[in-house]
């Protein structure tokens, strides 16, 4: 008899999972399988937005696994004893997981990989976050594309992972039950801990919310997107981030269930967001300092400005650009922000700012329920003109342009700044020149109600373009 563990991490679900349906393809009839995660202390030392929203899709899961009578099992503390007193408690034969290639998840499977080779474990380990892993999408002489266009034509061409079929019912036959033992006091401490509420949490939401947007919204997604006054986007980020639901079933059910003889604009430009989100793993596993260092190697050591004060503006969105200050309000309140703004806010801060764009990765890393570290670090050096394949540093969002396209009558800019509530729709964009008379019309004093714009565009723009010229 054989005891196969199935290591959950970020991909807490039951359907569509690679490492739990492998092991049970490969159980036996006198086989058991133990279902577990571990809590790691370094994960966990501090608890932001995203630490309560993972931890509550966790939650999920445990419920779900439970009625199932397939229970969740907890191992805490450092890695290789919480492993250890697992070997020790339980004849475990096989470990399962779906494996990391970037940032903590990748030093972290390098060191258990190591540990179970030491103690006789067999490792299973499975591509499971991504359509395709790292180095799956290759250049003609075997490199890596540090380019999105021709690397996305590259991605197109493969043929995509398969649906990953659960066995329940060999599932609900085969599971433990040692929660006596690795149970609950140390899942419970940590569910206490959470303190946020959330919509839109799990498993069964991740699949409503997927078929809502098949159901309308993809079809104008290439159109509406980009306006964060419409429910335009997927929101299916947050899942995807947790693995409450797997990237396989959201790409098949796109082909399943979208009428391609429609306009396929939309769902064509969702699919390459999706191909965005393998290319920045694979940048990230390539370039592993990329958290901390530009991948431009003439852009290390910009001379970035440091004034904490103006950051502090920034963060608490009080610059004086309402579509910018409304964005930081949505992060701060909600823990999720539009991602047209997510470039906007990133801009602002590294070009009109001049501030370091790690500062503003470090911020969302706190804020995003949905922070991805690949994804996030590529989307900052890509705004900061640092990464591989970035916008230009001489093209510089101007966020009252931004604004007025991509908020025209101040809609997102209303709902999340109600000091502007009253203005008119000429001088939403620009609170700054509403004359003083009809500044106390609508009860809105600059300065006093609301900031005026903390910094010149024009000037710091060229301020910007300067600083990169420098550095050529």
């Amino acid at each position: 008899m054989a005891t196969r563990a199935v290591w959950f991490r970020r991909d807490l679900r039951l359907n569509d999972h690679t490492a739990l349906a492998k092991a049970l393809e490969h159980t036996g009839e006198d086989d058991q399988i133990f279902l577990m995660f571990h809590i790691h202390p370094v994960l966990n030392e501090e608890f932001t937005v995203r630490h309560d929203y993972f931890f509550q899709t966790l939650e999920s899961l445990v419920n779900d696994s439970k009625k199932l009578g397939a229970p969740i099992h907890f191992l805490e503390g450092d890695l290789k004893e919480a492993f250890q007193h697992l070997i020790e408690t339980i004849n475990i034969d096989s470990i399962y997981f779906n494996i990391d290639e970037t940032g903590f998840g990748w030093k972290r499977d390098q060191e258990v990989l190591e540990f179970f080779k030491q103690q006789n474990i067999k490792t299973c380990t499975f591509m499971d976050h991504h359509l395709h892993g790292a180095n799956e999408v290759t250049k003609k002489d075997g490199g890596y594309y540090k380019v999105f266009t021709p690397y996305y034509k590259s991605w197109k061409s493969l043929q995509k992972p398969a649906v990953q079929k659960v066995d329940y019912d060999l599932l609900k036959k085969t599971a433990v039950d040692q929660t006596s033992v690795f149970g609950t006091e140390a899942y419970d401490s940590l569910i206490s801990k959470t303190k946020h509420s959330f919509e839109g949490v799990g498993e069964q939401d991740a699949e409503e919310r997927l078929a809502q947007f098949l159901d309308a919204a993809i079809y104008d997604y290439d159109k509406e997107r980009d306006f964060p006054a419409i429910d335009g986007t997927s929101q299916m980020s947050r899942f995807l981030r947790t693995g409450a639901i797997s990237i396989r079933t959201v790409y098949h059910q796109i082909h399943e269930e979208v009428d391609f003889r429609k306009n396929t604009e939309g769902a064509e430009t969702y699919i390459s967001e999706l191909a965005w989100r393998d290319f920045y793993n694979m940048i990230y596993h390539f370039y592993p300092n990329a958290s901390d260092e530009e991948m431009v190697e003439k852009y290390k050591g910009l001379p970035w400005n440091n004034d904490e004060d103006v950051f502090e503006q920034w963060k608490e969105g009080q610059t004086g650009f309402p579509l910018i200050d409304a964005a930081m309000r949505q992060l701060n309140e909600s823990g999720w922000m539009h991602n047209r703004l997510r470039m906007a806010v990133a801009s602002f801060l590294t070009k009109d700012l001049l501030m370091d764009w790690r500062k503003g990765e470090r911020y969302f890393a706190e804020r995003l329920m949905d922070y991805d570290p690949a994804s996030n670090i590529g989307g900052w050096q890509w705004a900061a003109s640092t990464g591989t394949d970035p916008v230009p540093y001489f093209r510089v969002f101007n966020p009252t342009r931004q604004s007025e396209r991509f908020d025209p009558h101040g809609r997102f800019i209303k709902e999340w700044i109600p000091e502007l509530e009253n203005v008119q729709k000429k001088y939403i964009h620009d609170p700054s020149k509403m004359p003083e008379e009809e500044q106390e019309k609508v009860g809105c004093i600059i300065g006093k109600d609301y900031p005026g714009p903390i910094v010149n565009h024009k000037t710091m723009r060229e301020r910007a373009i300067e600083m990169f010229k420098e550095e050529k």
